[in-house]
């Protein structure tokens, strides 16, 4: 299986040898991926593998204690969060992290502030009226009083509005009913449609792979197994043994806080 499927466009991000622990702990070990310009890649794995860590070392919320983390050629290893928001690197956080006493336009506005003239805002806010309307209804409304669903999709729109090159899903399918669980995957699948490069780590992994271009499976924070969304369905037994699942059964894990390691 190859690190980046034939034929795809080039790349736009890249982790090499991605080291971070937390204390003497590693949590995440020499970890190399890659996202090509346009693709859906997926970062699988149960509680605890590390999959939420590779995240927050990406938009500097953690300090890796090796490796190097590269952005459209430029190496961002050492930047902060605020730059590299402001390079193009948007974070969808899990739950979803909103702030509840403003509303749902003030959250839209605050995703905006970092775009730096990158891209059409008008453009961007018409996007989002086609891709989420309720919020159109809701623009006036605390996003405290949102339901799950229109809570994600907020929290999508919201780093919309950065205007991202790159678009980071931490859990985006987490504490959401079945049904809305599948009209989030819909909207990320339509955001791929519209020129979005998306890197997303989720347990919900057999349904992650229907739209994915390609995935990384992690355990105890090393890459146990990757290629293409094709590929790793057809590997079943596999698979399952890294994911500690059974048969063809979706993985979802919707209670609980998140481990430490994730």
């Amino acid at each position: 299986m190859t690190a980046h499927a034939a034929g795809a466009s080039r790349s736009l991000f890249s982790v090499a040898g991605l080291t971070t622990r937390y204390g003497a702990i590693d949590a995440v070990r020499a970890v190399d991926l890659e996202v090509g310009q346009g693709e859906i890649v997926a970062v699988l794995g149960p509680n605890g593998a590390g999959k939420s860590t590779i995240l927050h070392s990406i938009m500097g919320l953690v300090r890796p204690a090796a490796g190097t983390i590269v952005f459209d050629g430029r190496d961002i290893t050492a930047l902060d969060t605020e730059g590299t928001v402001r390079l193009g690197v948007g974070l969808v956080p899990e739950r979803r992290r909103l702030f509840k006493n403003l509303s749902v336009r003030d959250n839209l506005r605050l995703g905006a502030a970092a775009r730096r003239g990158r891209g059409d805002k008008a453009a961007d806010e018409q996007l989002l009226f086609e891709l989420f309307p309720i919020l159109r209804e809701r623009m006036d409304q605390l996003a405290g009083f949102l339901s799950g669903g229109e809570a994600q999709q907020l929290a999508i729109a919201r780093a919309i509005m950065g205007a991202p090159r790159l678009l980071l899903l931490d859990e985006p399918s987490l504490g959401l009913a079945p049904i809305l669980v599948e009209a989030v995957f819909n909207l990320i699948q339509g955001l791929r449609g519209r020129g979005y490069t998306i890197l997303i780590v989720e347990q919900n992994a057999y349904q992650v792979l229907e739209f994915a271009d390609r995935a990384y499976i992690l355990r105890n924070g090393r890459i146990a197994m990757q290629g293409t969304a094709q590929e790793l369905r057809e590997e079943d037994s596999l698979f399952s043994a890294y994911l500690g699942l059974g048969g063809s059964q979706p993985a979802c894990d919707t209670a609980g806080a998140p481990a430490p390691g994730r």
